[in-house]
């Protein structure tokens, strides 16, 4: 049997294990205990589905996503229209995010160091750069692979610390329940709305497209990229619901009281004078992963949109991943917001684009011109549709009841 090679998938998990999973776990966890980790369970259910398809966009189709979707509408005015939302929105989403993840990152390390948020900013900002400036997909993803494998560390080791029953483990991810409270539907859309992230399709497919440019091996690069699926997304929910579960102690104190300090703080009785230290570096592990990710998916999703290619060395494209990263920069030096407001609002963004490109994608892989052979199965399509329906039908329900019309 070959040995299993970290790959694409590791990506996609720094990319979705960021500040905005510690902060929104944190706070179900604090909030709620072990009762939403079904959440967890059906984000990595679905992330798994969806970054499949993505995947063998990629590998099958020889192309990235957004160029697929260039090649699947027929209609010039709606291609245009649709290949201008993805890179306005990617862009300036990813950007937003980028601020959030610069800003989770220094707080990370200022629990660590003390040292001022803005020239904390400015080292994270400074690192993810130089990585990004190699323009080697290599570096870049053994650079992730090693800080995925420090997050587990930290929040796995607290997480059992943190010690709940098997029981209340066992009925929180497999009893799904709403909290009744205002804040129960929004905790659980957050939820999976920050582990399926939809620039996390367009990262993937560009991501299989360097690992596996073998064209004459597609059924085994394909085997090859769902075992890296697979394994990568169930680490990173696994993750995810260390967190939650890290969190717990923190129950009856309400999701307030899960802000990064607050958080190192509680866990003391845990952990001792180590708590700040610990999850510092979990956060700014989180952090950089995502600061480097971030910009990464925008340059190849506005790159193919824009018919530019995602050649990482390209001066085009370093135009695009730069302008993320220098935008992120600047607002988290300059504005030195709380990463939380940042956060929140670009996860808004996220779930307002993810239905459309979800869709997008589920016409591309069904596209027998690009994918031949390896178009998506009935099964396939049934559980796209099922993901694709569930997410659209949380984010009406949460729309109705911010508009006043649902109770």
């Amino acid at each position: 049997m070959p040995r299993f090679k970290a790959g694409p998938g590791f990506l996609v998990t720094a990319a979705f294990i960021g500040p905005g999973t510690v902060v929104t776990a944190s706070r179900a966890g604090a909030g709620y205990g072990t009762t939403l980790l079904w959440a967890v369970l059906f984000s990595v259910f679905a992330t798994i589905v969806l970054q499949d398809m993505a995947a063998r966009v990629g590998i099958a189709g020889r192309r990235s996503l957004a160029e697929a979707i260039r090649d699947s509408l027929a209609n010039p005015v709606v291609r245009i229209a649709a290949l201008g939302l993805i890179a306005f929105t990617i862009l300036i989403g990813n950007a937003a995010f980028q601020t959030g993840n610069l800003l989770g990152a220094s707080l990370g390390l200022s629990l660590l160091t003390g040292l001022p948020a803005g020239l904390l900013v400015l080292i994270v900002g400074s690192l993810a750069g130089a990585l990004l400036m190699t323009g080697t997909y290599k570096i870049i993803q053994n650079a992730l692979v090693f800080l995925v494998g420090l997050m587990s560390v930290v929040f796995f080791m607290v997480a059992i610390l943190s010690a709940p029953s098997l029981g209340d483990l066992l009925s929180g991810f497999f009893v799904p329940r709403i909290p009744p409270d205002p804040q129960g539907l929004i905790t659980v859309m957050a939820l999976i709305g920050t582990t399926v992230v939809s620039y996390n399709l367009f990262l993937h497919t560009s991501a299989t497209l360097e690992r596996w440019p073998d064209a004459d091996r597609t059924e085994e690069s394909i085997r090859e990229s769902r075992q890296d699926t697979l394994f990568s997304v169930v680490l990173g929910g696994l993750i995810t619901a260390a967190v939650v579960v890290a969190a717990t102690p923190l129950l009856g104190q309400g999701a307030d009281a899960a802000d990064a300090a607050a958080v190192a703080s509680q866990l003391e009785p845990l952990l001792g004078r180590a708590a700040p230290i610990f999850f510092g570096i979990g956060l700014f592990a989180a952090g950089l992963t995502s600061a480097i990710t971030a910009p990464l998916a925008a340059a190849y999703a506005a790159g193919g949109a824009l018919g530019w290619g995602s050649d990482l060395k390209s001066g085009r494209i370093r135009l695009l991943w730069g302008f993320v990263l220098l935008t992120g920069m600047s607002f988290g030096i300059f504005l030195g917001a709380s990463p939380y407001q940042i956060i929140l609002l670009a996860q808004a963004g996220n779930g307002i684009f993810l239905p459309l490109a979800l869709i997008l994608l589920l016409i591309v892989v069904n596209k027998t011109g690009i994918m031949g052979k390896y178009k998506n199965s009935t099964l396939a399509n049934v559980l796209g549709v099922f993901v694709v329906l569930v997410i659209s039908g949380l984010s009406l329900v949460q729309l109705a009841r911010v508009l006043g019309l649902s109770g």
